[in-house]
This record gives C-alpha cells, sequence and structure tokens, in this order.
C-alpha cells in the first residue's frame, strides 16, 4: 500500500526552506501528497500554512530544496511555463481575491477566458459550476452585495471551473458561520469525490476532526509527523 502511494504522489517536497531576510518562514520540510488525496494542513496563525501553499503553485520561490508538482520540477521550470503550470491548480484565498467591479459569472468565466476557451463553452461550464456552488440566481450580481459565504462559494467556483487537478485552500471557512463553513467544506469534498487533489491549510480544529482526513501539523515552520486526528 505505501508503494502504491509513493507512486501516485502528486506533489513532492524535499527538504523545502523559505527565508525572508533572517526569518525562517519553513524549515526542512518533506512532504508527498497524494493523487486525489483530501490533505490538511493545521497550525496556528504564522506557523508558515499560507507559505507553503504559495510554493506549491509558485506564488513564492523557495530558498532551497525541490518542489515536484506531477513530474514538474518548480526549481527547473521556465517563466513562460509558469502560466501552464497553475491551469494545474484552483486556488481558494482566505479573502477570496473576487475583483468588485465584475460579476459572479464573469470573476468565474476570467479562468476559462485566460485559458483561451471558446465563449460557448465558458457559458456551459461557468453556468453548471455556479449552480453545482447554490450561485446561479446571482451570477449577475457583484461581489460587495454578497456576503462572506456567498462570496467564498463564488471563489470555489472560480478555482473548480478549469477542472484543476489540485485544489489548494487558505482557511476556506476561516471567517464564516459554521452553516456557511459547513456549506463550503462540503462542496470542497464534493470536488474531492470528482477526482482532485485537495490540500487545505487551516486552523480549525473542530474542521478537522469532522473530516477524519490526513493531516500534517506545521509548528513554526517546520513539519510535525503527520496522523489521523
Amino acid at each position: 500500500m505505501i508503494e502504491e502511494q509513493e507512486k501516485s504522489a502528486i506533489i513532492r517536497l524535499f527538504h523545502v526552506y523559505r527565508h525572508y531576510g533572517s526569518k525562517n518562514a519553513l524549515i526542512d520540510i518533506t512532504l508527498d501528497v497524494f493523487k486525489n488525496e483530501f490533505l490538511f494542513i493545521s497550525g496556528h496563525s504564522g506557523a508558515g500554512k499560507t507559505t507553503l501553499l504559495k510554493l506549491m503553485y509558485l506564488g513564492e520561490s523557495v530558498s532551497d530544496g525541490q518542489i515536484i508538482i506531477d513530474g514538474m520540477n518548480l526549481s527547473r521550470i521556465s517563466r513562460n511555463r509558469i502560466p501552464y503550470l497553475r491551469r494545474n491548480f484552483g486556488i481558494v484565498f482566505q479573502d477570496y481575491k473576487l475583483i468588485p467591479t465584475k460579476t459572479v459569472f464573469e470573476n468565474v468565466a476570467l479562468v476559462l477566458e485566460a485559458a483561451g476557451v471558446k465563449r460557448r463553452q465558458i457559458q456551459k461550464k461557468v453556468r453548471s459550476v455556479l449552480r453545482t456552488v447554490g450561485m446561479e440566481q446571482r451570477q449577475k450580481s457583484l461581489p460587495p452585495s454578497l456576503s462572506g459565504g456567498e462570496q467564498q462559494r463564488v471563489a470555489v467556483a472560480r478555482a473548480v471551473v478549469g477542472d484543476p487537478k489540485i485544489i489548494l485552500a487558505d482557511e476556506p471557512t476561516g471567517s464564516l458561520d459554521s452553516d456557511a463553513a459547513d456549506f463550503i467544506f462540503d462542496l470542497l469534498k464534493r470536488f474531492h469525490t470528482r477526482g482532485a487533489t485537495v490540500v487545505i491549510a487551516t486552523h480549525d480544529r473542530e474542521l478537522i476532526k469532522k473530516a477524519g482526513d490526513r493531516v500534517v501539523h506545521l509548528t513554526s515552520g517546520r513539519l510535525e509527523t503527520p496522523s489521523n486526528i
């Protein structure tokens, strides 16, 4: 069983460090994330969770070590290949990062437009994913008119509309009430069952306990032994 998991790792980190001047944000991180896994990265604020996610999608570069995504070594990828690599990812940000002057539909459609998808396909796919997240009736609304839970639904829709192999979610339920948080978590679980690998950075211990999936824990930039909580 272990050998099968090693062969199916889609994200591999080897002795990864991230420094900011004299501060060590991440220290000697070695980790495998397996295909179609639902993985939690836990830890208190400032432990390095967000930094670790950023390194995975090349939002930042490692100071030392190597990261391999679906067989591609990030340290050897050329700059013009980075946008193609990022198409493997759907990213759910803690602060949503929706464009306030664009409608819900337009925010989600941007991902497909950037990938060169034909207009007719964009219309069909965006409506489908907005229906899935329960936001089809708000597709003409602007983000400032939405609640926090609704904005996070749109953020999830944007993350998954391109059928990414990997979904990275940074504290996706951190600022939501319990009902909205449960809805977002159930959405991520639904896309996981469709084949995506999901990595969630969170400090929400109750969410982790309820889920029962594999957990790795960061403490002051160091990775503790993986466990099930």
